[in-house]
């Protein structure tokens, strides 16, 4: 079968009504570059940022429209609200210099809880990875910075805080139930060297959670403080999207040494990062940093960059707030099929351009860590 052209992408999109309901989205010149690799189409739609919302139903369309082309085995289409999308090719990236090992920088001793914080016996520093919204690749971040700071000489577990969409199990390619000491304490799961619990491991995947607050908050400090951890450096934790009920209970209740906000590049996203970075700030967590995910994309045949989903949102956003920029991580194909088969990138292919990336960004969480002054007891303020 022959391949697919960017032409044939563009005439069928022609299909698809823009916001005005008389002209298509090419017509409007909505779309931005195109591009196509193995099989799969990627390309972004600009729309105004605050009509993200209501014009979902038009991305679907793009997307489905896509879908069933012939010879067409995936697409990827995103909102973003950066005319510049669809830059032409860079050079090949240069892989980023290795992360110093964690060891150079001082280890903190085991961080003293706040007032009205209590601390997890054996675990140095407790780490919120957390999104504003959903789709931004926020567990697949948080699975690769665990094993980024694993990589970089540190003993490390993750708890998966996320109840109602578990994904860790998946991610980590842990499968089975944990098993009890004493009928009590919960020895966690492990795989590729980190200790792992997961709301994923007690519950059927397939099993809708209809949780109230209070449980939602009772089961989330038992994962955390029945659990046989041993002694840990640090413990990721995997937050649900958004600023509900979890991310509250954890940044009242448990003593985070800070959160890294997971973003990707188009001004949508960015504002729902901003009410991630404000709670936090609300509650007096340290903000560690800002974490662009899908921030460029590398051809997997050429190894040629495209911004085609904009590019550099969260480094403004960063500077402009004064909270550091961590990392830009690119999307490719090896972290998609690396995440759904369980194998992150960071363990699969350890010396590989994205393992790199993420071991930097590992070594600025840590050494952030390491060298925070204690904090005082957090007052609450409600506006």
């Amino acid at each position: 079968m022959a391949d697919i052209t960017k032409e044939q992408v563009l005439e069928t999109l022609k299909t698809v009504r823009g916001p005005d309901l008389e002209h298509s989205i090419v017509e409007l010149g909505m779309v931005s570059d195109v591009f196509i690799s193995d099989g799969k189409v990627y390309f972004s739609i600009t729309v105004p940022a605050e009509r993200a919302k209501d014009l979902e139903p038009m991305r679907l369309a793009a997307e489905r429209v896509i879908k069933q082309m012939p010879g067409v085995k995936g697409a990827m289409v995103a909102l973003t609200a950066d005319k510049k999308a669809g830059s032409a090719p860079a050079a090949r990236p240069s892989p980023p210099p290795a992360a110093p090992h964690a060891h150079a920088h001082p280890h903190p001793a085991q961080q003293q809880p706040r007032a009205g914080k209590i601390g997890v016996p054996g675990v140095g520093a407790i780490i919120a990875v957390a999104s504003g919204k959903g789709g931004v690749g926020k567990s697949t971040t948080a699975v690769n910075l665990a094993l980024g700071l694993l990589a970089n000489g540190l003993r490390v577990g993750v708890l998966d805080a996320d109840i109602y969409g578990p994904s860790m199990p998946r991610l980590l390619k842990i499968s089975g139930k944990p098993s009890q000491i004493d009928g009590r304490t919960i020895v966690p799961m492990e795989n590729y060297g980190l200790k792992v619990m997961s709301m994923g491991f007690l519950v059927e995947e397939e099993t809708a959670m209809i949780w109230r607050g209070p449980m939602v908050q009772s089961a989330l400090l038992q994962m955390l403080r029945e659990v046989a951890w041993g002694e840990l450096d640090v413990l990721v934790v995997d937050m649900p999207p958004g600023t509900g009920d979890v991310q509250l209970t954890m940044a009242q209740q448990v003593p985070l040494a800070g959160a890294v906000i997971v973003s990707t590049p188009q001004d949508l996203a960015l504002i729902d990062a901003r009410k991630g970075l404000n709670m936090f700030r609300k509650v007096e967590v340290p903000v560690l940093g800002i974490v662009e995910n899908m921030s460029y994309f590398i051809a997997p045949d050429t190894g040629a960059r495209y911004d085609i989903f904009g590019h550099g949102g969260a480094r403004k956003e960063a500077e402009r707030i004064g909270v550091p920029f961590l990392g830009e991580v690119p999307l490719t194909m090896g972290i998609r099929e690396t995440s759904d088969a369980g194998t992150p990138l960071v363990a699969a292919e350890p010396d590989g351009v994205v393992a790199g990336i993420y071991r930097e960004i590992a070594a600025k969480v840590w050494k952030q860590v390491a060298t925070a002054p204690q904090r005082s007891a957090p007052s609450i303020v409600f506006e």
